[in-house]
C-alpha cells in the first residue's frame, strides 16, 4: 500500500515530464525539416544531384546543359596552350564574413577585394567556398578538398560573366587559412549563421604553382548556370584530416560530402598552361 501511495504521489510529475520530452522531440524534428535545403548531395535522394534539374524550372540547365561542371581533367584530353599566359591576380585585404550556407562554408568579401584578369576581362573576387571531396578529378582521382574562388565581371548590357579558380588539397599538413578560420567554423556547426571575420586578405589562399587547366563550364550547384570560365591550378596543396572533418561536421548531414558527380565533357576543350621551361 505504501508503494502505491508513493507512486500516486509522483505520477503527476512523471506525466508532465514525459509530455515535455515528447513535445520537445516533436519541435526538434519539425525544426530539422524546416531547415532542410532545397537540394542535397545524397545519391538516390529525390533532391539529389540526378534530380536537381527537375526540382525547379529555373534549374533545368542542371539536367539539359551541355557545358556542365565538374569534369575529369584527363591528360589525354588536354592541349598545352602557352599563349594563355600566367594567371594574373590583383587581390587586396577587405572586410569579410564567414557563413554556413547549409551545403557549404563560404567566406564572402564585403567590398572590393581585388580581381583576376582573363583574356583582357577583369573579374572581381566575391567569395570562396569549400567542397569535400574535390568536385573536379585529375586523371580520375578525387582529392580530399577543393576550394572555389568565385569572381564576376562588370555587367555589359545587363549581363556579367563568372570566373572560378579551383584548388585541390590532399591530406597532409594543416592549411593555414582553415587554421585561421576554424574557430569561426566551430561556432556555427549545424547552424546556418554568419560571423564577421574582419579584414581578410584573399592572397592568403595560396594558388601554388603557375600551371593550370582552363575550360568552359558551369556553376556546380543549382541553377548550374553555364558560361563559367574555370581555372584549376595543377599544384596539389595540403589540408589536415581534422580540417576536412570540421568542414563536413559544420554543414547539414545531406552535404557532408558536397561534391557534385562528374559531368560529360561533350567534346569541350581542356587547355593547360605551363611556363615554357616546365615540362
Amino acid at each position: 500500500m505504501k508503494h502505491h501511495k508513493t507512486l500516486s504521489k509522483f505520477l503527476p510529475n512523471l506525466i508532465i515530464l514525459v509530455t515535455f520530452l515528447l513535445l520537445s522531440t516533436t519541435r526538434t524534428i519539425a525544426q530539422e525539416v524546416e531547415d532542410e535545403s532545397e537540394f542535397d548531395y545524397i545519391k538516390g535522394s529525390e533532391k539529389g544531384p540526378a534530380h536537381w534539374g527537375e526540382l525547379k524550372k529555373e534549374w533545368a540547365t542542371c539536367k539539359n546543359g551541355r557545358l556542365q561542371s565538374p569534369i575529369d581533367l584527363s591528360s589525354h584530353r588536354v592541349k598545352v596552350v602557352p599563349k594563355l599566359g600566367e594567371l594574373k591576380k590583383y587581390y587586396k585585404p577587405q572586410n569579410a564574413t564567414i557563413k554556413n550556407r547549409g551545403h557549404d562554408i563560404q567566406v564572402k568579401w564585403e567590398g572590393d577585394a581585388g580581381s583576376i584578369n582573363i583574356s583582357g576581362t577583369q573579374f572581381f573576387l566575391h567569395q570562396a567556398h569549400w567542397h569535400s571531396p574535390s568536385e573536379h578529378t585529375l586523371n580520375g582521382r578525387r582529392y580530399d578538398l577543393e576550394v572555389h574562388l568565385v569572381h564576376e565581371s562588370a555587367k555589359i548590357n545587363g549581363k556579367s560573366k563568372i570566373a572560378v579558380i579551383g584548388l585541390f588539397y590532399k591530406i597532409g599538413r594543416p592549411d593555414r587559412v582553415l587554421t585561421k578560420l576554424s574557430k569561426y567554423i566551430k561556432s556555427m556547426v549545424d547552424t546556418e549563421a554568419d560571423r564577421s571575420i574582419g579584414v581578410f586578405d584573399p592572397s592568403e589562399i595560396k594558388l601554388g604553382g603557375k600551371k593550370y587547366y582552363r575550360y568552359m563550364g558551369s556553376l556546380t550547384v543549382p541553377p548550374c548556370t553555364e558560361g563559367v570560365f574555370w581555372t584549376i591550378n595543377k599544384k596539389i596543396r595540403s589540408v589536415s584530416r581534422a580540417q576536412v572533418e570540421l568542414l563536413r561536421e559544420a554543414v547539414h548531414d545531406h552535404a557532408e560530402k558536397n561534391a557534385r558527380p562528374i559531368q560529360l565533357l561533350n567534346r569541350r576543350k581542356i587547355q593547360l598552361y605551363r611556363p615554357k621551361w616546365k615540362k
